[in-house]
């Protein structure tokens, strides 16, 4: 049975409205309560058929069993269900992403009430996204004198510049190469110049829409916090799954031809062991980035040619430089070709010689691609030197994940199974299948033009017979 309680204040009328939910473990009477203040304009008997209905709803959804608090807002409930995340193993890279997408969500529908969210507040924050102008933080830096010079008549590396600015030293070559980076970096390195911001940099403000495909993780991250809400009976449905979000659009995956490959691995002659090691990995494996990284010489097995991926060598500007698991969380053995062992050998001669050369300097880490010391690498310093890598050979723009769709292109267009494929890529298959789907409907195409050979052969041979 429910009742109500009206209050009058400054605000005008609301009604506390009541419902029993049982007997509690202390033998008391458990209450459950909400608040309702009617539309403004309602007569007053409009005002007591829309109480009776909001009462009548309330019993209900209590009887089923939903403990609905209407004093919580979307940002308390939002950070519970981060915490429970954390709790129950969600990986850290993925949880700061989410702390991150939470700053613009709180903005704008934090203060709701989680139960009176709607499908339509989430639309208009999807809207609001697409805007121009919505991007934060976009003020950037870029360099406007010649860095190199700065560099060579200061008698400073760009490691040394990194140190004094603390900025990492991928972002202090990114920035020197003419690259943008934020603000903040780029006025942390004029300052460890010597020099005023305004005679190192220019600013520019990026205005563009967010893209559809970052509209799509705010939403996704507000569907996972609603859908635990809804698990949980705090709200009655999910506001997000009738929400309409943009549409990411299909973007096929870009690859090397073999011609592009032959031509990079040529001019990857004379790179050094460590880069032309890295790069020949990445094009015989098609790991990801963070996998080579964080691959271990504990991990090889250069006399059978067996390497295991077991972990990710990953960065967070809260964390740091920090290991982590797999993205599948599962440890993969792959066979390597023999050109890369070969280079495997050669790169840990030249790491034994720097160890040496190192002394008590020399840091033990047991990653086979370290810096200089023998520290862990950064894994942006792979994309950073690949990057330089193809401007300064004339070559296609090379990132490191074009590697890894070139790896799958090349076995699925030469009829290695889904499953294999996967495996081979540290993918689940319905992933493979979807991302890859133009490739293999090629191959069947293909396969179908070889079966039909069948009947074009008989008929030719049949047709020579004829004539004879």
């Amino acid at each position: 049975m429910a009742w109500s309680e009206k209050r009058e204040g400054k605000k005008g009328v609301s009604y506390r409205i009541f419902v029993s939910d049982g007997i509690g473990d202390d033998g008391k009477q458990i209450i459950r309560r909400m608040t309702w203040k009617p539309d403004p304009g309602m007569t007053k008997k409009q005002e007591e058929k829309a109480l009776q209905r909001v009462m009548a709803d309330f019993e209900t959804k209590i009887t089923q069993g939903y403990q609905i608090d209407n004093s919580m807002t979307f940002a308390e409930y939002a950070e519970y269900v981060l915490d429970l995340k954390e709790r129950t193993g969600k990986k850290p890279r993925t949880l700061d992403r989410y702390r991150e997408l939470m700053e613009r969500i709180n903005a704008a529908i934090g203060h709701k009430k989680l139960v009176e969210l709607r499908p339509q507040h989430l639309n208009l924050f999807y809207k609001n996204l697409g805007e121009e102008g919505i991007r934060l933080g976009t003020e950037r830096g870029t360099i406007k004198i010649d860095g190199a010079a700065w560099l060579s008549e200061n008698h400073c590396s760009r490691s040394e510049l990194a140190r004094r600015s603390h900025v990492a030293v991928s972002t202090v070559s990114s920035f020197l190469n003419g690259n943008t980076v934020m603000l903040a970096k780029a006025a942390a390195i004029s300052k460890a110049m010597g020099k005023r911001p305004e005679e190192v940099f220019t600013v520019t403000r990026d205005d563009t829409p967010l893209a559809s495909k970052t509209v799509l993780e705010y939403h996704r991250l507000i569907s996972t916090i609603l859908a635990q809400a809804e698990k949980e009976l705090l709200i009655p449905y999910n506001p997000a799954d009738k929400a309409t979000p943009p549409k990411a659009p299909h973007k096929e995956p870009d690859y090397y031809q073999p011609e592009e490959v032959d031509k990079i691995l040529d001019k990857l002659d004379a790179a050094p062991i460590k880069w032309r090691t890295i790069t020949y990995l990445l094009i015989d494996t098609g790991c990801r980035r963070a996998e080579v990284a964080g691959l271990k010489w504990e991990d090889c097995d250069l006399e059978s040619g067996i390497i295991k991926i077991r972990r990710n060598l990953l960065y967070s500007t809260k964390r740091g430089i920090y290991e982590g698991t797999t993205k599948n969380d599962k440890v993969r053995a792959l066979h390597i070709a023999p050109e890369t062992i070969e280079l495997l050998k050669k790169h840990r001669e030249t790491q034994e010689e720097l160890r040496k050369a190192n002394g008590d300097r020399w840091v033990d880490s047991g990653f086979v691609f370290t810096r200089e010391n023998g520290d862990h690498m950064h894994p942006d310093s792979i994309t950073d030197w690949l990057n330089k890598f193809s401007i300064a050979d004339d070559l296609p723009h090379i990132h490191p994940h074009a590697f890894r769709h070139t790896a799958a292109s090349t076995m699925l267009a030469n009829g290695v199974d889904l499953v294999t494929a996967a495996g081979e890529l540290g993918h689940n298959p319905e992933t493979t299948a979807t991302y890859y789907a133009h490739i293999i409907n090629e191959a069947k195409a293909r396969a179908e033009s070889q079966r039909a050979a069948v009947f074009k052969r008989r008929k030719e041979s049949v047709d020579s017979e004829k004539e004879s």
